[in-house]
């Protein structure tokens, strides 16, 4: 049943029409495609965790909200999901959560409000509002990420500042991994990358909200840091997004 479902998918996937042309080529051609296959095995694995990572999250939120103890909110993209980890708690969220309740000796809670595929406009119309009411003691937000290429950059700026303004005052702001050097054609995107940065932090300074420096801890040579998919961090790649974020904390938080 499985392989039935996974074939309907590749018939009408993108992803799907791709593979069937590689399939198409000669012996030879076949055989120089070998690294495009694991790519696309790694895209389809990536794929499933999106989906059994989000029913994680939603199982995950209720049983946080029941609980007692310090709450952390979480809002951002796929990184913040943890998609490329071996596990949902093996991403950054997962690593800082069980720093914070090692460092703090206190049942830390998290309700993770991120999606897959989110962009700053996602963050602004359809997690923010969900922020008011649960009483976080720490907000953390991470995106940008899908809106380099797919959202003009005067309403990308746009967007991005007004996230960044209507966050809570007991939040933390994380800036973008810079591609550099990224699938060989990273630095083409790098110099706006880095100035998306700026503002991040420009922005969040204004209004006296920490950064953390993803951009300082996720940096080349990437070998052993991504997922199957070539673009996700696995686990040792989140650990540097989730020593950025650790360095970033306040220490009323990690106190």
């Amino acid at each position: 049943m499985f392989l039935l479902r996974r074939e309907a998918r590749e018939r009408t996937t993108p992803i799907g029409a791709l593979h069937r042309a590689v399939m198409r080529l000669g012996e030879a051609e076949r055989a120089s495609s070998r690294p495009l296959q694991r790519w696309l095995d790694g895209v389809a694995y990536v794929d499933i965790q999106a989906r059994t990572y989000a029913d994680f999250w939603t199982r995950q939120n209720a049983a946080a909200i029941a609980a007692d103890g310090p709450l952390w909110v979480v809002l951002g993209d796929s990184t913040a999901q943890g998609l490329g980890a071996s596990s949902p708690l093996h991403g950054y969220v997962g690593q800082v959560l069980n720093a914070l309740r090692r460092r703090t000796g206190r049942p830390w809670r998290v309700v993770n409000l991120s999606r897959s595929g989110a962009q700053t406009r996602h963050v602004l119309a359809d997690q923010l509002p969900l922020v008011d009411g649960l009483g976080a003691d720490l907000v953390t937000c991470g995106i940008g990420n899908n809106d380099i290429l797919a959202t003009p950059p005067k309403r990308f700026r746009t967007q991005l500042r007004a996230v960044i303004d209507h966050l809570p005052s007991a939040s933390v702001v994380m800036d973008l991994t810079v591609p550099d050097r990224f699938w060989r054609v990273g630095g083409v995107c790098s110099p706006y990358v880095t100035g998306i940065n700026r503002l991040i932090h420009t922005w969040a300074t204004d209004r006296g909200l920490p950064v953390a420096h993803v951009s300082r801890h996720a940096r080349p040579p990437w070998r052993g840091l991504l997922a199957p998919d070539s673009f996700h961090p696995n686990n040792l790649g989140y650990r540097h997004h989730a020593d950025a974020l650790l360095a970033a904390l306040r220490p009323e938080v990690t106190g």
